[in-house]
């Protein structure tokens, strides 16, 4: 049976100021998708810091064939059921597709989801967000911005593509993450980005990173939970691990993943990208 007793498990509330300090201090944090209440329950225990409140719920338990489908009420129930298992973690939530088209449709929608108990909501986008992120920060609601491949828009993008892969985007990116941070966006989500841009950007930006499939290098990392307890559907992204493996329980598969992210042994060289 697998035990670790190396992970030191929260034992106040995850707090935004509290992930401010450990990018400064250099400390890994962990996130993973969750959507149930015994899920929760399970990553506290195994000491994640924060929780994402996923629109992936689309696909991984609404099965659908993409997040397009998911809706503000989806995203609220899914929400306070989180809520109600949670202990410590910090809650954010994703805006569902075209929740946030403008300013005013995105603070109705963000209060909805902040009622329901996410202590931030997530946002997919660059620079025309800046508008949007200045109000929510202005009322209080902090933002994370995700940047990079940015599922709501799969279809613009002609599919999941790694981003940002040479010289003109790679500075796009950096530049709409300034713009974005300087409107009040509180932390930075990449996805499918080349890893030494990750750590480029990590660098540079004054927030927390947190990267999927975007090296080793970030302040933190995060995973849809079913695709690192192997139940995903389909061939698994490369970014992937499975961590339900050698005898370990869901909670130990919690428990290695942050003790792996923690010590830096995941995301380890086949889980990213080159340039």
């Amino acid at each position: 049976m697998y035990s670790d007793t190396t992970v030191n498990k929260p034992t106040r509330p995850i707090t935004l100021s509290k992930l401010q300090q450990m990018k400064r201090n250099g400390e890994k944090f962990t996130c993973l998708t969750c959507y149930d209440a015994t899920f929760t329950h399970a990553m506290n225990n195994a000491g994640v810091e924060t929780i994402l409140v996923g629109d992936s719920l689309g696909m991984v338990v609404q099965g659908q064939d993409s997040t397009l489908p998911v809706s503000i009420d989806d995203m609220c129930y899914h929400t306070a059921a989180v809520k109600r298992g949670n202990s410590h973690a910090f809650i954010m939530t994703d805006m569902p597709f075209m929740s946030y088209s403008t300013p005013t449709q995105a603070l109705d929608n963000a209060a909805k989801l902040m009622q329901a108990g996410a202590n931030m909501v997530k946002l997919e986008g660059g620079s025309w967000l800046s508008d949007t992120i200045r109000l929510l920060s202005e009322r209080g609601i902090p933002v994370c911005a995700h940047l990079g491949l940015t599922p709501q828009a799969v279809h613009k993008l002609g599919g999941y593509k790694v981003q940002g892969k040479d010289k003109a985007a790679a500075d796009l990116i950096l530049k709409e993450s300034l713009e974005l941070v300087s409107a009040g966006a509180d932390i930075l989500l990449y996805e499918c980005i080349p890893s030494e841009l990750g750590k480029s950007l990590t660098e540079t930006v004054p927030v927390p990173v947190i990267g999927i499939g975007a090296g080793a290098d970030t302040d933190a990392q995060v995973l849809v939970m079913h695709d690192m307890l192997g139940i995903n559907i389909g061939r698994p992204a490369k970014f992937v691990k499975n961590f339900l493996t050698n005898g370990r329980t869901i909670e130990d598969a919690f428990t290695a993943y942050v003790t792996e992210v923690k010590n830096g042994t995941f995301p380890a060289a086949e889980h990213t990208f080159d340039a």
